[in-house]
């Protein structure tokens, strides 16, 4: 009967599979790698969303623009007023 790879530590999903794979991709690309795809990531946005502390055409920043959008939702909730218990 053969054996498994199941027992193996080097599986990918697992903290020493993902240092082997870390290893790897340092020494076919370079250390900076996980750095510039992160970069990458993080330039792309140009939108702000509600973390943008930008003042929008409406005149509310990001934060602002999410407290208004959460009132908002909040009256229009079909659960009804909480109440102490």
């Amino acid at each position: 009967m053969e054996q498994s790879n199941l027992g193996k530590a080097n599986m990918a999903g697992t903290r020493a599979g993902g240092l082997k794979a870390a290893r790897t991709t340092y020494q076919k690309v370079g250390k900076d790698f996980y750095h510039n795809i992160g970069k990458l990531g993080g330039n792309t946005g140009k939108q702000g969303g509600f973390a943008s502390d930008k003042v929008g055409k409406d005149g509310l920043t990001g934060r602002e623009r999410a407290r208004i959008c959460g009132q908002k939702g909040g009256k229009l909730s079909k659960r009804g007023k909480a109440r102490a218990k």
